[in-house]
This record gives C-alpha cells, structure tokens and sequence, in this order.
C-alpha cells in the first residue's frame, strides 16, 4: 500500500509540474500544435517515470558479526484493535472511481443514442450527421454532428471546417486520454485542470486552423457567441462550444509568437533530470562477505561477489567492473534468463585469471536460481585465487564466514552433468554418470569424483590429475570422519542424497590441519 502512495505522489508531482510549466510559459504562445503534444507527454510522463528506477550498486566492505545476549524477559503487549486507514482510504478511492466509471458508460450511451440510426452523409473521411436535437455540434473521430436547421449558411460553413479539423488531427484521442487520467486520479485537482487545459488548447487548433480557411474572419468570431446559446453537449466529443469564448477570440487575433519562445519547452527537462536523480535513483550497498582468516596466514583477504535470484543486468555489470579494477579477473555471463517476475532461472559465469578458469552453469528448470557468488582470495605474496562460492541449503556446520548464510566453495570447471550447480547435487538412482572437478590456480593439479550408477553396476572413484601426486583427502560421511582405509565404493549411488568438495581455505577453516589436502562430504539418504 505504501508503494502506491508512493507512485501517485510522484506522479501527481511531475503533473503539476508540466501544468505549470503550460499554465506560466507556454498558455499564451500560439504554438498550439506543440502545446498539445507537450500536454500529452506530460500525462504519460506522469504515469510511467515513477515506475522506472536505476539501481545503482555501492560495494562496502564486511563487517564482523557479533554474537548479541539477549534478555530471556518475555515482554506481553496489549493487543488493541488499530483503525485500518488504508482499507478506508482504498475503500473511497474505489467509490469515486467506479462513480466516473458510470458517468463516462452514461456518456458513451448518450453518444450511441444520438448517432444510431441516424442518416449519414459520406464526404472523403468525414461522416456527416443532420440531427434535430438541440445540441450544439461536435466532432467524434470521423462523425461531425449538428442540426443545420439551427444555423445560416456561412455559420454552418465556419462549424464544419472548425469540426473536419477536430476530426482530421483526430483530437478525440486527447480528450479520452485526457478523460481516462481524470478518473483514474480523481482525486488529484491538477488532473482536472490538466484536463481542462487539453481541451482548452484543441479548440485553440480548430479555431487557428479553421480560421486560415475561411474568407471573413470576423464572421467565424460571430459564430462562435452565437454557438454560448447552446451549452447542450456530450461530454466525450470534441464539441463547437467551448466556456471562455473571449479567450478563444483573443488567441484568434494573436500574432504569432517568436520561434525563439520555443526554449521554454526545454524547461522540464532540468526538472526531470533532477526528479530521477532525487527520487528515481535507488542505491543498494552490498556487503563483500568476507572469509574470517588466521592474522597468522598468508591470505590478505576473500572477497565474495554475490549472485541471486533478485540481481539485474545493471548489478552483473558492477560486479564485472569491481573484479576486473580490483582483482584484474576477467568476468562474462551468458544463457541468461528470467521468469515473469524478474528472477534469474537460468545463468552460465565464465570466471578468469591467467591460467584459472572458472565456470559455473546456474539453472533451476524455470525456477529461481539459489544464490551464489564469484570468490576471490587475494594472498600477502600478490597471488590471487579465484572460485565460486555456492549456497548450501543443507544442514551441515556452518563455515566460520562474516555472514550469516551457509555458504560452501566448490570451483568448478566441468559442469556438464548437474542439472542445477548451485547447490548439492542430488544423486538419482537412474543416474548414469556424475563428474565433478576441482582445479588449483595452476592449472596442473585437478581432483575428480566420478559417480556412476545403473541397475547392474555402481561404482564411486576418486582420482587425482595426472600431473599430481596422490594425496591423502579427508572423507566425511553423515557428518562422521572415515578412516584413511575407507572404500568410497562401498557407499552404492544410490544411497548417496549429495557430495560436497572442500579445497583450500575453506577445507582448513572448517576441518583444521586435517583439511589441508582437501575434504570431501558425502551425505546418504535417510
């Protein structure tokens, strides 16, 4: 509720801000032809800036969590009723609104009753009626009604070129329009003046317009005070009558003004530059979560760059910006997509730097994808690693991390057979075959866990690079430490719900020395 107070704020300001513009600058210009689409543009201005905004991403470094004690002081507040002020509001709001609803249907039937079955006359595109009722004349789109029994003939002749100019420049899109905003904001007083100035200022054109056609001047001028005697008119039309006569016959007698006037429509655009930097401009400071390392180690410090569901176009490309300025790694994203709401389903990251190479294939089968992010570990001696940190929804330990998510690091290189990378993968009894590797910044050293599983046959192997040395990795299973002589084989596939690998700072920070040569975690279905 508070967003829509919100917007029509904002967009009741911007129209009082061309109306004002019209009303003190431009109302008694004779560029009538321009003020019109300077009156149009500014309702629609008025409706669809206050919807777009620019997000502007601030990165700020992390800051340490701190455990808080809390008091265990059970606080019981008395629950009162609350008046719901936005129910009453809304429910107001929605009577006026559906009050000139019916006034505008009452208005479009009263316009069918005049014209149907009435006799037309076809003369080029206009559409000719001769009524009865005592009405003064209008225009609707292609039909120009009057009663000719009512005029002489010159009179008649200065009513139909000022009508074939409202029909021919097709002004009854200006009064819907016009009329359309005037209920949908009711509410709002400038609307109606706004209003008003838009028909003001088409009967401004007719006159111009129909006035360069006709030989006597000053009988078009008659025929405008005789018409005051016929204020009958459909309030959806674009009718001869108009209040404010002697202002149409002033404008009629106006020089034309200067095209160097003309800069007064410019104006508005300082106004509305410094409308979307004030209020259209939104800020997000986004926190670089930070690993918490040993003052004793040789890493200087990890940065994580994260990646959710909510990130847009504009946020990927700061992120690229701070990894290429900061880090010097090269950042490209491809295969990106998103659902009605605006949520990446589908993002593939391709990370560099020197000879490492990171990929990631985020997708969730039309799903929002779960969070992850871009981690850089920068060490004292100069050397820069680089990974991707993956959200894990598990309820394993929490990694010591300055935030509060658990997060895991898997870098990925191969990521060929999961269906959704960003998170545990779980293993299918069906499945045929599941590769994961990890990779050093070198290059040269690779772990790999290939899981297969069929009907007949099911194997787990671990292996290391063939330009690496075998190493002894720390296997974890539910949670529980195996011994160096544990046979991954002897866990079938099938009963396997996910496996997790852990290489380097991560490994040690949450398994100490022992971690040192890496960690897998593999968690069996309960």
């Amino acid at each position: 509720m508070e967003a829509i107070f919100i917007y029509i704020a904002k967009s009741g300001f911007l129209m009082l801000m061309f109306y004002c513009a019209y009303y003190f600058l431009l109302r008694k210009e004779t560029f009538f032809n321009s003020n019109r689409w300077f009156l149009l543009s500014g309702l629609i201005v008025s409706a669809v800036l206050p919807l777009l905004t620019y997000t502007k991403v601030v990165w700020i470094e992390s800051t340490p969590v701190l455990d808080s004690i809390q008091s265990n002081v059970n606080i019981i507040e008395k629950e009162s009723p609350e008046f719901n002020w936005n129910q009453i509001i809304l429910g107001i709001y929605g009577l006026g609104f559906i009050v000139f609803i019916i006034k505008l249907a009452i208005d479009f039937y009263s316009l069918n009753a005049i014209i149907k079955g009435k006799k037309i006359q076809q003369q080029a595109d206009f559409k000719f009626i001769d009524i009865n009722e005592n009405i003064a004349p209008f225009s609707y789109f292609e039909y120009i009604v009057y009663n000719s029994s009512l005029y002489t003939a010159s009179e008649l002749e200065s009513i139909i070129e000022h009508e074939k100019v409202h029909s021919d420049q097709n002004h009854t899109i200006d009064v819907l329009i016009s009329r359309l905003f005037s209920i949908i904001f009711w509410f709002n007083p400038v609307v109606w003046l706004y209003k008003k100035a838009i028909t003001q200022n088409l009967e401004f054109i007719a006159d111009s317009e129909a006035a360069k056609k006709l030989l006597d001047k000053k009988a078009y001028q008659y025929t405008l005070l005789k018409i005051t005697t016929h204020e009958n008119c459909v309030a959806i039309t674009n009718h001869f009558y108009q209040s404010l006569i002697k202002k149409r016959i002033v404008m009629l007698n106006t020089n034309q003004s200067k095209k160097r006037n003309s800069w007064k429509y410019y104006v508005v655009i300082p106004a509305l530059a410094a409308f979307v930097l004030l209020f259209q401009v939104e800020v997000i400071a986004k926190e670089k979560s930070q690993i918490v390392v040993d003052k004793e180690s040789n890493i200087e410090s990890v940065n994580v760059y994260t990646i959710t569901k909510k990130t847009t176009d504009s946020e990927l490309a700061e992120i690229k910006d701070n990894l290429q300025k900061k880090h010097d790694v090269k950042f490209e994203v491809s295969d990106v997509k998103r659902n009605g709401s605006n949520e990446l389903t589908s993002i593939v990251v391709d990370v560099r730097k020197g000879k490492q190479t990171v990929k990631s294939v985020q997708t969730s089968d039309g799903k929002a994808i779960d969070e992850f992010g871009v981690l850089v570990i920068d060490y004292k001696n100069g050397d820069t690693k680089i990974g991707i940190k993956t959200a894990d929804n598990s309820q394993e330990k929490e990694p010591k991390t300055a935030t509060s998510k658990k997060l895991k690091t898997k870098t990925e290189t191969n990521a060929s057979t999961t269906s959704n990378t960003n998170t545990k993968t779980n293993i299918v009894t069906n499945t045929a075959t599941s590769t994961f590797v990890t990779t050093d910044n070198d290059g040269k050293s690779a772990t790999k866990i290939v899981i297969t599983s069929n009907d007949k046959d099911s194997k787990v192997v671990v292996s290391n690079g063939a330009k690496s040395k075998l190493v002894d990795q720390l296997i974890i299973v539910d949670g529980e430490e195996m011994p160096s002589s544990f046979d991954m084989n002897s866990i079938k596939p099938a009963n396997i719900e996910s496996v997790s690998i852990f290489k380097g700072t991560e490994a040690i920070a949450k398994y100490g020395d022992k971690g040192t040569n890496g960690v897998i975690e593999i968690e069996t279905k309960k």
